[in-house]
Order: C-alpha cells, then sequence, then structure tokens
C-alpha cells in the first residue's frame, strides 16, 4: 500500500519509507490511500477470537500487501505478549484497561509493534543504524525506550520536559541506558515535539544520521493502537446484543494518535456509533469543535499530564479523513474538558462509589462519558496508564497508598542518565551532529 502526505505536496511513499521517514518532505503525516473495511464474517465470529489474532487481522489489511504473512504475525503475536481487559466500572460503563503491558502505558502496543516492524526493515534492507527520535509528554518516552530498548541497529533518543513527568515515568526512560538517550529540554512538550519535527526538515542532520520518528506521527505507532479498539468490541459484543446499546468509545485525548487509531477502526466497519475526545486545560480540540477554528496554543501543564498538548499533531489525519469537514467531523466526535479541580473530584467520586482507581488520564475519559451517555449506549473509556504511575498525585487525591507494582517499582532503582538541552533546535542539531 502507498502512504501520501496530509499537504499533499509530497511524493507518495511505501510502508518502508514512511515507516523510516516518519514525516513526510512537505511536513505532513503520512496516510494509508486505502482504509480496507473488514469482511462482516470477521466480526460475526470476533468474540470468539484471541487479541492477537484479531489485531492480526487488522494488521493484514494495512499492512499484508507489504510483509509476508509468517513475519507480520510474528510481529503481532510478539507486540501483543500482554491483555487488554474490559472492565465494568459501573452500570454502563466499562473501562478498557491499557496498563497490563510492559511500562503499564497504552503506548506499549504502538511502540512495541513499531520496533518490530523498523527492525524487520533494517534486517531486510541491511542498514547500519536507524536514530529515531521521539518527543513525550509522559508515557510515550518509556514504552518507545523499552520496546526498543536492546533492538540491534536502532538508538532512540527520548526527549522530555524538565519537570513536567512524573517521577515513575522518568525513571522508565532515564535508567536503561544502552541504545537509549533520554534528553532533557528546558521548555515543554510542544518545544520538544518541535524540536523532533525541526530534525527531520533539516537537510544537513538528515544527511548526517538516518532519522525517524516513534511519537504517534508514525503511522507503525498509531495504527497499531486500532488493535485493542477491536478487542474491546469483541468482549463487549455480547453485552451489547443482549441490551441492543450503541457503542461509544471516550478517549483521553493529548496529541490525538489514540483516537485516530480508534476513528480508523470505525472505517474499517468497527461498529463504533460515536466517539468523545476528552481533554484536559489543553482544550483545542473541544474549542474547535465549538467554534469550527482549529487554533493551536502553547500547552499548560496539568495533573493528567500526558495531555499537556497545545498542537496536537494526529488533528490533522482527521482533518484529511474527513475533507475538512467540521461538521462530518462533529457528527462523529464531541469533546469535553476538565480542570485539574475535575480531574480531583471525578477521581474521588468514582472512588467512593465504585471503589475503582483512576489515572487522572482516565478520570476525564470516565467523566465524559458519565456526563455524555445516553439512553440506549454502552460506553467505553480508555484507561491509559496505571495509577501507580502517578503514585504521589493519586494517594493525596484518594487518601491511599497505591501498591506500586514490581515492573515500576524496578525502574526506579536504576541511575538517571540525561543530556540537558535548551529548547532551541540549534542546541540539539549540534548534539547530534557529534552523535
Amino acid at each position: 500500500m502507498k502512504y501520501y502526505s496530509t499537504n499533499r505536496q509530497a511524493p507518495v511513499a511505501t510502508l518502508e519509507k514512511a515507516v523510516v521517514k516518519g514525516l513526510a518532505e512537505d511536513k505532513g503525516l503520512y496516510m494509508p490511500e486505502q482504509i480496507r473495511p473488514l469482511p462482516p464474517s470477521f466480526f460475526e465470529h470476533i468474540e470468539e477470537m484471541a487479541f492477537q489474532e484479531i489485531a492480526y487481522h487488522v494488521a493484514d489489511a494495512f499492512f499484508g500487501e507489504d510483509i509476508p504473512a509468517d513475519d507480520l504475525r510474528s510481529i503481532v503475536y510478539d507486540t501483543l505478549a500482554f491483555d487488554c481487559p474490559v472492565v465494568e466500572v459501573e452500570k454502563d460503563i466499562f473501562a478498557l484497561e491499557l496498563f497490563h503491558g510492559p511500562t503499564l502505558a497504552f503506548k506499549d502496543a504502538g511502540a512495541r509493534f513499531m520496533a518490530r516492524l523498523l527492525q524487520y526493515f533494517i534486517r531486510k534492507e541491511g542498514k547500519n543504524r536507524i536514530n529515531v527520535l521521539v518527543a513525550t509528554s509522559g508515557d510515550t518516552g518509556s514504552a518507545v525506550a523499552n520496546g526498543f530498548l536492546g533492538v540491534e541497529g536502532i538508538h532512540v533518543y527520548v526527549l522530555y520536559p524538565k519537570g513536567k513527568v512524573s517521577r515513575i515515568q522518568e525513571s522508565q526512560f532515564t535508567t536503561l541506558g544502552h541504545n537509549i538517550t533520554a534528553i532533557e529540554v528546558d521548555g515543554v512538550f510542544d518545544d520538544c515535539q518541535a524540536l523532533v519535527k525541526n530534525a527531520f526538515m533539516d537537510e544537513e542532520l538528515n544527511r548526517h544520521l538516518v532519522l525517524t520518528s516513534a511519537n504517534s506521527i508514525n503511522v507503525a505507532r498509531f495504527l497499531p493502537q486500532a488493535f485493542y479498539y477491536f478487542h474491546a468490541y469483541a468482549q463487549l459484543k455480547r453485552h451489547l446484543h443482549e441490551t441492543g446499546n450503541r457503542l461509544v468509545v471516550c478517549v483521553p485525548s493529548g496529541n490525538f494518535g489514540n483516537i485516530t487509531a480508534g476513528i480508523f477502526g470505525r472505517e474499517m466497519g468497527l461498529p463504533v456509533h460515536r466517539f468523545i475526545a476528552a481533554n484536559n486545560a489543553n482544550d483545542i480540540f473541544y474549542q474547535y469543535l465549538q467554534t469550527g477554528v482549529y487554533a493551536p496554543k502553547p500547552s499548560l501543564q496539568t495533573l493528567a499530564n500526558a495531555m499537556d498538548v497545545g498542537a496536537p499533531s494526529n488533528f490533522s489525519r482527521i482533518y484529511d479523513l474527513y475533507g475538512g469537514s467540521h461538521e462530518r467531523i462533529a457528527d462523529l466526535v464531541s469533546g469535553a474538558t476538565y480542570s485539574d479541580e475535575q480531574i480531583r473530584q471525578t477521581m474521588r467520586a468514582c472512588h467512593e462509589a465504585t471503589g475503582y482507581v483512576l489515572d487522572p488520564h482516565g478520570a476525564c475519559g470516565y467523566q465524559a462519558l458519565k456526563e455524555g451517555l445516553k439512553a440506549g449506549e454502552t460506553g467505553v473509556f480508555l484507561e491509559t496508564a496505571h495509577p501507580a504511575k502517578f503514585k504521589e498525585k493519586v494517594d493525596e487525591i484518594l487518601a491511599t497508598d497505591i501498591e506500586i507494582p514490581a515492573r515500576l517499582a524496578a525502574f526506579m532503582q536504576g541511575e538517571k542518565q540525561t543530556v540537558p538541552l535548551s529548547s532551541q533546535f540549534e542546541d540539539f542539531k549540534a548534539y547530534l551532529m557529534k552523535q
């Protein structure tokens, strides 16, 4: 399959080029030329299939033309060595728990898939070294760093905003060493993302190094996130059939890769009635829905830090998919926005009423469903990270003492290793040119 740029000014690319380059020459994001619907028979028997088998069929629709079936199946099965269960929180509201992977966050699926796909292309083409640049507001860095850790031929540079990720999140990518370098940027997430994008556009730098990105701007990162939407439907199919309810999916949204993957799943035939994009105070998409004007702005630091994005990259994919039609987008996706205090109140109320512990991001999704679910609907919100990743905040809000899973505790024993840099591209370029 070929991939085109959302800016429509770059040549179409092969899957390999789209994955290795990450960003098109005209600064647009790559989009598949087709979104192939899955056959009705797939959905008729989906509840009988294992997660990995479901994911393979979805992956085949996107990547099957370019990767032999046995290789693709191996990549998918190795990626998904963990489950993403659906858990009932209260009547007609379910949590899709995406924190059962190695770094206890939803990005494990996309990061692990991309690492294995990129390694496949390296081996196929005999490339010497590929350098992965990734900006993170929290969980992306840990998922990518651990997904690529020890992968021969790939070096990862994780850029993160100084003092704006949790201590546990930071420990997951600053203590690894080997082929992982953590760069501590004196700025906000948007500065980190701008450094990555500018690096891709710099001709001199790209002559010196082979660069790609593992942010959700990369098709190999965001498309695999569609896997767990299908798996969620498989787990809820019986409930939906018995109640006659329609499925609503609520996604805590930052850079919009996650919800974009869900929308792609719907275009493939997944029976999702509508989506809700839950924002924190960084409500750029919410404001777009109200006004029809997309107006990025500097990000604000919030309790739900992984959603602190003031210029969500993947909006361009949604915009492209629906031909720039505000009406079509607003008809499919509604929005909600929550302040830090509202997030705190939601976490307390949910815990008191149900016993379920929300992380700050999941709290946005849960509350948006509570407020927006209609009669005849069943809602699923994405619990995108384990609450223990935000232990200090969660403990304070809920007056509790969350146990830290052994996998997280192990990261915290390591020694922090970082490269401090300003938010100026010239400094970042100078550093990379020495590598």
